[in-house]
């Protein structure tokens, strides 16, 4: 069979996650229109007759601002040893700048086979699409350019065709019932944190993660913060953002628990775990 690695790299907000979702027909990564809402690599695994595509879905590239990013960074850097094709995944709707050169140059350096995704062409104009794509093209010799909605499964079958088509002969990296490489916990907590990005803004959203202490009929999970304001804010006003961010989560733990249950969110502060290296190992980052 042909099995093999595909790693995603692009700048941030060019929607990789939501490509590899839609490349895997699985949701095994959170979306949100928040920067860096990608804070690990994940593995996305997509089984067909006789294949196995194993997209990594990476952070976006970005100058360092904090321990967090930092380790973010080398999360990117270090994940293209081993992979056999490159995704480099574009914004159609965005200038094609200094940013998409930057990560072009270091994939284009590696040896392998590139294919570029120009995501994001729902509702442009046909002028628009192509003008971009022939700018695209001119970032270095890649093997196919795909114009592609992540959003409404435009050009994907043709997209993940190619890809698998230059995968190696080898055996499955996963058992074909798994579609990612995070724990049951870690993506309860995701699921969570996409609710609470969704429903907050301005710095609340950098400063969040999740903690699953209880996975049973009743999930309990911890929501941190740095600060007391931001503790406020994502409590709301009686309650009701904390309780608007359980509403809209419990049906997709639901979904993945495979049972109903209770999900009782805690809001806690943790004064700039962001920038401390032992607090970011004790949350998997």
């Amino acid at each position: 069979m042909k099995a093999g690695l595909v790693a995603v790299a692009g700048r941030p907000n060019v929607g990789k996650s939501t490509l590899v979702n839609a490349l895997t027909g699985e949701k095994v990564a959170i979306t949100s229109t928040v920067p860096n809402t990608t804070r690990r690599r994940i593995f996305g695994v997509a089984n067909g007759e006789g294949w196995q595509l194993v997209l990594v879905d990476l952070p976006g590239f970005q100058r360092p601002m904090d321990a967090l990013t930092e380790r973010m960074q080398e999360t990117v850097d270090g994940s293209f040893e081993d992979v056999d094709v490159v995704l480099l995944v574009l914004s159609a709707r965005d200038r094609i700048g200094a940013g998409d050169r930057f990560v072009a140059r270091r994939v284009f350096s590696l040896g392998v086979p590139v294919v570029i995704a120009l995501n994001k062409i729902d509702r442009l104009k046909h002028g628009h699409v192509a003008a971009q794509m022939k700018v695209a093209a001119g970032l270095g010799d890649f093997h196919a350019l795909h114009p592609v909605s992540a959003k409404v499964r435009d050009g994907i079958e043709e997209l993940r065709d190619d890809l698998v088509h230059l995968l190696p002969e080898g055996p499955a990296l996963f058992p074909r019932e798994q579609h990612t490489d995070l724990t049951l916990e870690e993506r309860v907590a995701e699921v969570i944190r996409e609710k609470a990005l969704h429903l907050t803004r301005d710095e609340v959203p950098h400063a969040l993660m999740v903690e699953v202490d209880e996975l049973g009929d009743t999930v309990r999970a911890r929501v941190l913060v740095e600060t007391e304001s931001q503790k406020g804010i994502l409590i709301g006003k009686r309650g009701a953002m904390i309780r608007e961010i359980g509403t809209r989560a419990r049906p997709e733990v639901e979904a993945l628990v495979g049972h109903r249950v209770f999900l009782e969110l805690v809001v806690k502060v943790r004064p700039r775990w962001r920038r401390d290296r032992k607090s970011l190992e004790r949350l998997g980052l």
